[in-house]
């Protein structure tokens, strides 16, 4: 498999440092970017990555290079389950878990997987027939 690097990153948002493998808590809000930045991935995993006046002279051989024309590149973003219904959103949940709240505090103010069943249990037949699949 080749090597992908992508260039001219106008912005490249949540590229955490290597010895940070797992965000909890406060942790969490904590959002690093660079600007003017490239990444470059090979077998399907990111790499490196650096502002654009540091690319690095090694770089693979069999390389597909593509510009992001000054987009911004959000390669940490992932929701990792989905649910074929969704009544509403968890936000409030996400913001108590970048304040470093546990899941035992989120889930005793109300959130957590109890939360979304009871919304999901309110939430119509109609509303269901009508998520597009």
């Amino acid at each position: 498999m080749s090597a992908l690097l992508i260039t001219d990153i106008g912005l490249l948002v949540g590229t955490h440092p290597k010895n940070v493998l797992v965000l909890k808590g406060s942790a969490m809000g904590a959002l690093p970017a660079v600007n003017n930045a490239w990444i470059l991935c090979e077998s399907g995993l990111i790499t490196r990555f650096g502002s654009m006046g540091n690319i690095p002279a090694d770089l693979p051989t069999s390389l597909t290079s593509v510009s992001a024309n000054g987009g911004y590149v959000f390669p940490s973003w992932c929701d990792s389950h989905t649910h074929i219904v969704f009544p509403a959103s968890r936000e409030e949940e996400f913001v108590m878990k970048i304040q470093g709240k546990s899941y035992e505090e989120i889930a005793a103010a109300g959130g957590g997987i109890l939360n979304s069943a009871r919304k999901l249990q309110k939430v119509s037949e109609d509303f269901c027939l009508k998520v597009p699949l």
